[in-house]
């Protein structure tokens, strides 16, 4: 299958409700000019389940996000596990939601893999999110770009703040929130969104879970003048809530395994239909090839 680049899906949805067609390819030019003219090179994406990913490293991954972060350019950056990947595989709206993203990255191992096997990218490892975030703030802390954090609670978002401080010496925590969880008012997302630019933040890390953190940073992608990178439970483990796999289980794909063995009443119906899903997906891919 073809790569797709940023340019390519960068006003998926955008631009769909347009009845103008021209105008609709003037704004993917516009984008894809602004991208250029910056220097930014996002990495390509390529189809895996008709969603596109990104095959990227921490490193170029890191580097696009920072020089975006730090003319404070919208974009976004979502992480694709093994879940995430299902949905937007069978759910055709929240496809055309990741397919906007500028980065949507390999988080889970089945979805590094699927890049090998289907478009010969042989990526030395995934890009998980947990681990992006920590990078990108000792990042931030050394080239003087403040971050800001949206979503989970009071409690994790203050022992969260105070990890990272003592994690990546010198980083600038612009702002911390924990908004309501419900569907929020028209003039609380502006007020928040206000916040967010008014603090100068060149990194906004969101952290309200799938789908809803990808939700929040699509519809606001071009409101917010930083980039939001969707982490999940990067604040819980980065806050010392909850553990993260053990490196051996996380290399072999088996973090799952360890999440319910964690949290067995909460996840195994999840996990029983990602794997079905998955399983469907992937062999309907190799019969038919699409």
């Amino acid at each position: 299958m073809t790569a797709l680049n940023s340019s390519d899906t960068g006003f998926a949805l955008d631009t769909a409700f347009l009845a103008d067609p021209q105008l609709a390819a003037q704004l993917v030019r516009r984008r894809s000019s602004l991208d250029e003219a910056s220097g930014i090179k996002w990495p390509k994406k390529y189809d895996v389940f008709g969603v596109g990913v990104s095959a990227t490293t921490y490193e170029q991954a890191k580097d696009a996000i920072l020089a975006a972060a730090k003319q404070r350019i919208s974009a976004t950056v979502t992480h694709m596990s093994s879940h995430g990947l299902c949905m937007a595989g069978t759910d055709e709206t929240f496809r055309e939601i990741i397919n906007d993203f500028d980065i949507a990255a390999p988080d889970g191992q089945p979805v590094r893999w699927t890049l090998k096997w289907f478009h010969k990218q042989p990526l030395p490892d995934r890009c998980y999110g947990p681990e992006l975030m920590i990078r990108l703030c000792r990042a931030a802390a050394t080239e003087g770009v403040s971050i800001y954090l949206y979503g989970s609670s009071d409690d994790v978002l203050e022992q969260l703040t105070a990890n990272l401080k003592k994690e990546c010496p010198g980083l600038e925590i612009a702002g911390a929130e924990s908004p309501p969880f419900r569907k929020l008012e028209a003039h609380e997302i502006d007020a928040a969104i206000a916040r967010i630019n008014d603090s100068g933040a060149g990194l906004v890390f969101i952290g309200l879970g799938c789908p809803r953190q990808d939700m929040f940073a699509r519809d606001h992608k071009h409101k917010i003048k930083a980039v939001q990178l969707c982490v999940g439970a990067a604040f819980d483990f980065h806050a010392g809530n909850k553990k993260m796999a053990p490196r051996w289980m996380q290399k072999r794909g088996l973090e799952w395994f360890y999440r319910l063995t964690q949290e067995p009443t909460r996840l195994w119906k999840r996990y029983l239909v990602i794997h079905t899903t998955f399983a469907y997906l992937l062999t309907r891919r190799l019969i038919l090839g699409r």
